[in-house]
């Protein structure tokens, strides 16, 4: 996996929607920190996350959050909880759990040992072919 340049973050890349104002952005940024770790694998320019929330402080409000990374399909996630905090952090770790399972349905599944060292190079696997050979050679 090469690395990213401009690696997202949840500062970077964050929109606040309805129910909440620019003045919440700064403390809904802290609350969603822990993305960013599993974010920094995609590129800044690529991602975009937006959050909002519907009947905001009432009974039954509902928390959104969804993610755009270029190339993949939309993740959206949500909340019911009525705690205002708690409903971002559940959001949150939806959105984690969702965004690691992307990424393990795209790696190698059957073959552990092509997943821990990577697929061979065009060279190793010349290599190995004129070392067939040359046993061929030998045993005949």
């Amino acid at each position: 996996m090469s690395a990213v340049t401009n690696p997202a973050t949840v500062a970077e890349c964050l929109r606040v929607g309805a129910g909440f104002s620019q003045g919440d952005r700064n403390w809904i940024v802290e609350q969603f920190a822990t993305l960013d770790a599993r974010l920094a694998a995609f590129h800044a320019d690529a991602t975009e996350l937006e959050v909002s929330v519907k009947d905001r402080e009432a009974r039954g409000q509902k928390v959104t959050l969804e993610c755009w990374i270029a190339g993949r399909q939309k993740i959206v996630t949500t909340s019911s909880e009525e705690d205002l905090r708690a409903a971002l952090h559940d959001a949150r770790d939806d959105l984690r759990r969702r965004l690691n399972d992307a990424k393990t349905k795209q790696e190698p599944r059957h073959n552990k040992h092509i997943r821990e060292i990577g697929q061979p190079s065009a060279e190793q696997v010349a290599d190995a072919d004129a070392d067939l050979d040359r046993v061929d050679a030998e045993t005949a």
